[in-house]
């Protein structure tokens, strides 16, 4: 079938240095994202732990309980705001990594398949008589092996989407909440 051991040699080679590249390239990618998941959810937590300290303070002043009651319900509105920003700034890192991975994946799946048809036609282009099932088994398998990395990317981009969608419905319910909250704390 092949014309020169080396030349499977090498065309496999190639093929698992390039799978290992995309493997790095996506794997950094996620790391990058939660290394930024992270700092977000610190800075986050820096910050709701000294608006909370200054809350109380500011509620351990408060002449009476009907003046504490009132900072805390004008604390709540400043508090959801801050919740929807952190799910506006989660979404958006979840759409950057998505993006990067679809255009990783895109690319390495275009150089993969052309990689992969110059050898199938090197393949295919010295077969003796008789070896033609041999040549259709190397397709074959060739062409399962791409079904199931598309099938791969596939299932990929659905996460990352089903993550951007309960993203949304988070944000969706806080903000209905603080509204809800906002209404509750109006001076009757």
């Amino acid at each position: 079938m092949f014309t020169n051991p080396e030349q499977f040699a090498n065309a496999t080679k190639a093929l698992f240095e390039f799978q290992l590249e995309t493997f790095n390239t996506l794997t950094a990618r996620a790391v990058q994202g939660v290394e930024q998941v992270v700092a977000l959810n610190m800075a986050t937590a820096k910050s709701h732990m000294a608006d909370g300290l200054a809350a109380g303070k500011e509620m351990s002043q408060a002449a009476d309980p009907k003046a504490a009651m009132s900072l805390a319900a004008a604390k709540v509105q400043p508090g959801v705001a801050g919740a929807t920003a952190y799910n506006q700034q989660l979404g958006a890192i979840i759409a950057d990594i998505r993006e990067e991975f679809t255009r990783a994946a895109d690319a390495h799946m275009a150089e993969a398949k052309t990689n992969l048809s110059a050898l199938i036609y090197d393949v295919t282009k010295n077969v003796r008589p008789g070896s033609e099932n041999a040549v259709q088994i190397v397709k074959s398998a060739i062409d399962n092996a791409f079904s199931g990395y598309e099938q791969v990317t596939k299932a990929t981009k659905q996460a990352v989407q089903s993550v951007e969608e309960q993203i949304a419905k988070a944000n969706a319910l806080v903000e209905q909440k603080a509204a809800e909250a906002a209404k509750a704390a109006e001076p009757k």
